[in-house]
């Protein structure tokens, strides 16, 4: 069927008729949604909601892990024609009390006691807060299960099947709060033509279909995850929600999938999990796993290394790479990457062992997806998110900002007008805030935020990101922020791999005896130094990092110097580090 609002998709997925549409890992056991059961939930909470005389516009916030319960809400928010505010569940108290203030929600879905600890006293405050329900059984709170027998025993097909014919494709289906790195969050309007406009075009992409299995771990309040679940659903793929973080590994061998998503981040540690255990082999498989890993470092798309290489690929293949895709199940068919830039090195590796990544680019302001690499031939080129989506413009301003247009374009920022003219021309362009180019002609080239970019005493410009991500390829660096707006050189936080690091302490005989201990070691930090003027030969002389000070903790969402998406807080971690940054200028 024609699918012109997002709670169309409940239509749509009968055809199908699965018995595991919608799946989550709950206490050792896998909790299986029909897509009949989809439907029929639905349409039951839509009722209750109507009970509880919420109108068209009215907004209903969700708190909430992964889970088949988010599915639910999700469509029968939008089906009685309220607005979905997807909340992180990890943000902080002054987040959650301008969010719930800002967006007047009524009605607040949670999943967890944890999530109810931490909004009871804030939600209390707020008299257009009517209630709260838990999707899990929380003390105190009420269970979502009343919601659906209020709807089973008390229908309204007609009133229901009126409101939806009376919701139109620019209706605003959702309104998701941006996490920024700095201020309060912003208030993004989408309209169900903004999010369909992205799902259509992006499924297709993924050579997914009915019998397709998907693993998922990427918040679903977050747009990138959200859409390309829509995506999944639309072609009628099983979606498997994880139990939690630390399961990953263990539901991805029972699921065996066929595709997820990810984060560069959770690539990247992957990817330095394989390499701890490579080199823990011994001697004969280490030599085999390394050079496995310089080839697949050459890796290049349809075949243009040549036959010599592609039969030393097969032997790798044979003797290494197989364990890789073992290791996601054995089914794995693509990865797609967003969020944030992905090392070159490791797209390369990952396609060379059989593991297609396709990294894509956009923000929550565009639905999400601006640009994303192909299957399709002359449409992927590794170091860039791929060209513009079908039904996508993108230029580049004189001074490198990337623009977009299209019909994923936001409606605007709620209650924010004027901020809302400052990113979206009079030509109905909207101004990114990221800097890049168009590499030949036709791949989104992405090079740092534009507000990132700092200008040194001697009048050069620099952009950290490019520095920090290149620097997060060596294994002796976790996390790390370059910084030098106006001092004479640049200089650079920078948070080791502590468990790297210990390992190598021990090869090398050394006592590691704490995190703290460790950074204050001469030996250490002249490791770090050595790492560094490695890393300095590849930039231009201004940009090269002449003094780092190592921090003994790791950066996270909880402690705040990270976003929920995982970006840096710049303006927070240079608060909080202050003492170290004044030791590296002064």
């Amino acid at each position: 069927m024609e699918i012109s609002r997002i709670f169309d998709l409940l239509e749509n997925i009968q055809q199908y008729d699965k018995e595991n549409q919608l799946c989550v890992k709950r206490n050792g056991k896998w909790d299986e949604y029909s897509t009949k059961a989809y439907k029929e939930y639905t349409d039951f909470l839509s009722y209750a909601l109507l009970q509880l005389n919420i109108q068209k516009g009215d907004k209903i916030a969700t708190i909430s892990s992964n889970c088949p319960e988010w599915n639910i809400a999700d469509l029968a928010i939008m089906q009685i024609g309220a607005i979905h505010i997807p909340i992180y569940p990890n943000i902080n108290d002054n987040e959650y009390e301008y969010i719930l203030d800002h967006s007047e929600a009524k009605i607040i879905f949670i999943s967890s006691e944890s999530n109810y600890s931490k909004i009871k006293n804030i939600a209390a405050k707020f008299p257009h807060v009517i209630d709260i329900f838990c999707f899990e059984n929380c003390r105190g709170v009420k269970h979502w299960s009343e919601l659906i027998d209020s709807g089973k025993q008390n229908p309204a097909l007609e009133e229901l099947e009126k409101i939806k014919k009376s919701i139109l494709p620019e209706d605003t289906a959702t309104i998701i709060y941006t996490s920024g790195t700095t201020g309060y969050p912003k208030g993004v309007m989408l309209s169900h033509t903004n999010i369909i406009s992205n799902f259509k075009v992006t499924a297709p992409l993924h050579y997914q279909n009915q019998h397709s299995k998907v693993i998922s771990y990427l918040p679903l309040c977050h747009i990138y995850e959200r859409m390309i679940n829509y995506s999944f659903q639309m072609v009628g793929a099983a979606i498997f929600y994880v139990e939690n973080m630390g399961t990953i590994a263990e539901n991805i061998q029972e699921v065996k999938p066929d595709i997820f998503t990810s984060v560069p981040r959770l690539l990247e540690k992957m990817y330095d999990r394989i390499m701890f255990k490579g080199r823990n082999l011994n001697y004969l498989q280490r030599m085999i796993f390394y050079w496995s890993i310089a080839l697949g470092h050459n890796f290049k798309m349809n075949k243009e290394n040549g036959w010599w290489y592609h039969l030393q690929l097969k032997i790798a293949d044979k003797l290494v790479f197989t364990k890789w895709r073992e290791a996601l199940g054995g089914r794995i068919f693509v990865i797609v990457s967003g969020g944030a830039a992905l090392q070159e090195k490791l797209a390369r590796i990952y396609w060379a062992a059989g593991i297609r990544i396709l990294e894509g680019y956009g923000l929550t302001e565009t639905s999400p997806v601006i640009a994303v690499n192909t299957f399709e031939k002359g449409d992927f080129c590794f170091g860039t998110v791929g060209p513009p989506l079908q039904g996508v413009e993108v230029k580049i301003a004189p001074d490198g900002e990337i623009l977009a247009k299209g019909p994923n374009i936001m409606q605007g920022y709620y209650k924010n007008p004027e901020l809302t003219k400052e990113v979206i021309d009079d030509e109905g362009w909207f101004h990114t805030g990221d800097l890049g180019y168009m590499k030949e002609g036709k791949y989104v080239k992405i090079t740092g935020r534009k507000k990132s970019l700092f200008k040194t005493s001697m009048g050069k410009y620099v952009s950290p990101e490019v520095i920090e991500d290149m620097l997060r390829e060596s294994r002796f660096i976790e996390q790390i922020i370059v910084l030098g707006e106006n001092q004479k050189f640049v200089g650079a936080l920078i948070v080791p791999n502590f468990q790297y690091l210990q390992n190598w302490s021990n090869i090398k005989q050394m006592n590691y005896i704490s995190n703290i201990s460790a950074i204050n070691s001469p030996a250490i930090r002249k490791r770090y130094q050595k790492e560094i003027d490695h890393y300095n030969k590849l930039f231009s002389p201004h940009e090269q990092i002449i003094k780092f000070e190592l921090i003994p903790e790791e950066w996270t969402i909880e402690t705040g110097e990270l976003t929920p998406t995982l970006k840096l807080k710049r303006d927070i971690i240079e608060k909080k580090y202050e003492e170290y940054i004044t030791k590296i200028f002064r």
